[in-house]
This record gives structure tokens, C-alpha cells and sequence, in this order.
């Protein structure tokens, strides 16, 4: 694996944890959001990563049968899904949002998970940053070594 390939790689995964750590703010802002534009609650988001590889298994097995290192190429978004948990049912007849029986549905967004989510892009963040930096330190290491 090349210094760059390493580069490209880390730099894949910040901008994957970069679009998680976006979308669980969203999560966490719209909480209590009861309403949408199309209609309904707040409905909870998630991010999809696939690992990113630009070739299928065949090759990665003739690769590996020839000797030849498979070629590492990151992580890609492949989405941002809905979550089709249901809603909550919160008893609160004053609500301009409340059924007949004094129920609302709130979104499905719960903080604490969203928190510990958070958490674990923010590391997952910093692990890149560090693999990046590392990188980096080998390339300035080996100029230092042609002087």
C-alpha cells in the first residue's frame, strides 16, 4: 500500500464520519419535531457506509492468488436510510399536535443513543485524523532519510 493509497483511504473515512456526525446532529436537533413537511413527525436517519472497492471478489482472489496485495480503497456513503422504528405515543392533551385521546407522536429519535452514536463517530473521526497524521510523519521521515 502506498503513503497516498494510506492518505486517500484515511481521507475517505473522515468524510464518511464527517456526513454521520451531520446527520445525528439532525437527529438530535428535530427531537421534538411534530412536524414535517410532508406530514408526521420527525423521522430518525441513518447513515449506511459499504466498504469502498472497485473491483469485485474474482479479482480480489487472483490478487491474493498471485501474490499481489489487495488494493485498499476506504469506505463510501451509500446512503442516509429512514428508520422505521415506530413513533413515540406521548400523553400531552394540550399539544396542538394531540389525537382525540390526548396522544402525540414524537419522532423516534433517542438521545442518548444518538449521543453514544456521537461518541463513536467522534472517535472514529479522530482515528482517521491520527492514521492521516502517522502517514504523514512516515512520508517526512523518509525525505529526511534521501538528504
Amino acid at each position: 500500500m502506498s503513503l497516498f493509497n494510506s492518505i486517500n483511504v484515511s481521507a475517505t473515512g473522515l468524510t464518511a464520519e464527517r456526513l454521520r456526525l451531520d446527520t445525528i446532529s439532525k437527529n438530535i436537533a428535530n427531537a421534538n419535531t411534530t412536524r414535517t413537511s410532508n406530514g408526521g413527525p420527525y423521522r430518525r436517519q441513518v447513515v449506511v457506509f459499504k466498504n469502498k472497492d472497485d473491483h469485485g471478489p474474482f479479482s480480489q482472489h487472483l490478487n491474493r492468488a498471485n501474490g499481489n496485495q489487495p488494493k485498499m480503497n476506504g469506505v463510501e456513503v451509500v446512503g442516509i436510510k429512514n428508520d422505521a422504528s415506530p413513533f413515540k405515543m406521548v400523553y400531552e392533551p394540550g399539544h396542538p399536535d394531540a389525537d382525540e385521546n390526548g396522544y402525540v407522536e414524537m419522532p423516534n429519535v433517542d438521545v442518548i443513543t444518538e449521543m453514544a452514536n456521537m461518541i463513536s463517530a467522534s472517535r472514529g473521526y479522530e482515528a482517521n485524523i491520527t492514521a492521516l497524521n502517522t502517514t504523514k510523519s512516515m512520508a517526512m521521515k523518509a525525505l529526511e532519510l534521501g538528504r
